[in-house]
């Protein structure tokens, strides 16, 4: 009775919080701040305690995880009605470069080392020497965003006066040997089409494609499943 109790509670337990991270959005996942990190915390230990508490029962799971999940619902409406309550629940950047200066002040108050800092620019922008940052600020989420110098930043299409050409998106057609029809559909053709773009590059069945795109500029392009 134990173990078919816990194996309804997680799986009632996942499905709740698969409902809860779609109703509240991506940020719970990528740009995942101080706040978003303990009510994280907290939504999977309330799961976790409540699966291997057997006085505990699938609707408690229920309310404990529908309850949390709407206080964070309201706290997260109440940050974009109210914007003064975002640097409380949320944090503020921190500008710890400013005009290629560095501000120690703002390093020390983020608990940032000048070790640390120099590591997130190369990680994370490419930037292996502090001489080349002109505006580097620390997100409240913890990452790191920089402008290089003038004289230290690429050199852009406009700069090198070369005709820009537009951009496309690639659209997948086939993923691990399956058609996605939709996207086929949407680019405008047809299996017959894309049976004779595969045996072009000598696949014969669609199930020993990898992986196959399509994109406007450039074209069709394959892996086989062996590659």
């Amino acid at each position: 009775m134990h173990i078919g109790q816990i194996t309804v509670e997680l799986f009632v337990g996942l499905l709740a919080l698969l409902v809860l991270t779609k109703i509240l959005g991506k940020t719970q996942i990528d740009q995942l701040t101080p706040f978003d990190f303990i009510s994280a915390l907290i939504l999977g230990e309330l799961v976790g305690n409540s699966v291997y508490d057997p006085e505990v029962k699938v609707w408690s799971i229920l309310y404990a995880v529908s309850f949390w999940g709407l206080l964070i619902f309201l706290i997260e409406k109440l940050t974009m009605k109210i914007r003064g309550t975002r640097r409380v629940l949320e944090g503020a950047p921190s500008v710890v470069i400013r005009k290629g200066i560095l501000d120690r002040k703002e390093l020390k108050g983020n608990n940032v080392s000048i070790d640390e800092l120099q590591q997130m620019l190369r990680q994370q922008k490419d930037i292996f020497s502090l001489r080349e940052v002109e505006y580097a600020i620390l997100e409240p989420n913890g990452k790191i965003s920089a402008i290089k110098k003038s004289k230290y930043a690429d050199p852009t299409i406009e700069d090198l006066k070369i005709k820009q050409k537009a951009v496309y998106i690639p659209v997948s057609l086939i993923s691990d040997g399956k058609v996605v029809h939709d996207n086929l559909k949407l680019v405008g053709f047809d299996e017959n089409w894309l049976l004779k773009q595969i045996r072009k590059k000598d696949i014969l069945n669609f199930e020993d494609v990898l992986y196959a795109e399509w994109k406007k500029d450039e074209g069709f392009f394959c892996w086989k499943m062996d590659q």
